[in-house]
């Protein structure tokens, strides 16, 4: 029986050894080498990654700024527009006083000229209204110049 279990130790041996040599010497080393391989594929694929990551954030930040230029350059035009706009609607409002102005002294000068053309012709009727009034009530006779005279110190003081 020691010779089956010799016999069955010794092939054990060897079949262990040759399953070390096959796998530890033979295998081992490759399946190493394809670890390190998609290793340093990852570490190239990340570092690559990072990169991209790198050049869209420098893309993000030219954009932003190119942005925030055009928004700057539009609120320019925007206010250059308003200033523009506003200095042509006082240019109008100014030329649209002057033409009221000049309309509103005509319309003055006309009203003092009708103003004085009433006084005058006020004062004419109530000289003939005076003279008349003086023939008749007293039996004076009044001349035109006299009655206008008085009429026109009436009117000072009343």
């Amino acid at each position: 029986m020691s010779e089956i279990w010799s016999s069955q130790l010794f092939w054990l041996l060897v079949i262990f050894g040759l399953v070390y040599v096959v796998i530890g010497r033979g295998m081992v080393p490759k399946v190493m080498q394809t670890v390190g391989l998609r290793d340093s594929q990852i570490a190239g694929d990340l570092a690559a990654a990072q990169a991209a990551r790198d050049a869209a954030d420098e893309a993000e930040e030219a954009w932003r700024k190119r942005e925030n230029e055009n928004r700057e350059r539009a609120q320019d035009l925007v206010n250059e527009a308003k200033a523009k706009a506003q200095a042509s609607t006082e240019a109008k409002l100014a030329e649209v006083q002057a033409g009221i102005d000049s309309q509103l002294e005509e319309a003055e000068a006309r009203i003092a000229a009708s103003r004085a053309e009433a006084a005058a012709e006020i004062e004419s009727v109530a000289a003939d209204a005076a003279q008349d009034i003086a023939s008749r009530l007293a039996s004076v006779s009044v001349t035109q110049a006299t009655a206008r005279k008085a009429v026109q110190e009436a009117m000072i003081h009343g």
